[in-house]
């Protein structure tokens, strides 16, 4: 691109409300240990079912941040660039519940939520067992950093 040739979005503008991506996504004890590790998270309600019983819990549960990083890091390779992410943001709504050995799984859907220039507004939906475990989850990409 020359330096009097204007900027154009190396990923097509989306109609909003497209669907952009899916995912289901496996979640064990060991994706929660690894998350403890990168960001220093130890509660024990994330890895031991005794103490994450002891505070009412129903088993040990994902971090709240690990599941919203989840959905970002999909988002993220629907636009191809972890550059492209300007913003995320979510209200925790309910707790994943990761059992032993095999874990669970979550469904990431993301949709076009809202377009301005080349700054799309990607709304996500996360749902464990069929229940949305997010409220309001959006990540804002810059399509022209998007490859």
């Amino acid at each position: 691109m020359s330096a009097t040739e204007p900027a154009r979005p190396a990923r097509a503008v989306p109609e909003v409300g497209e669907e952009l991506i899916r995912r289901t996504v496996p979640i064990t004890r060991t994706t929660l240990v690894r998350y403890a590790g990168a960001s220093g998270d130890f509660n024990p309600i994330h890895h031991d079912d005794v103490r994450a019983a002891a505070v009412d819990l129903p088993g040990v549960i994902a971090h709240g941040m690990a599941t919203l990083g989840i959905a970002a890091a999909v988002v993220e390779e629907w636009a191809g660039s972890p550059a492209a992410v300007r913003d995320v943001s979510t209200r925790f709504s309910r707790p994943v519940v990761v059992p032993a050995g095999d874990g669970t799984e979550i469904e990431v859907v993301a949709r076009a939520g809202a377009v301005d220039g080349d700054t799309v507004r990607v709304d996500v939906d996360v749902t464990h067992e069929g229940v949305s475990v997010l409220t309001r989850a959006r990540v804002v990409v810059d399509l022209t950093l998007a490859s």
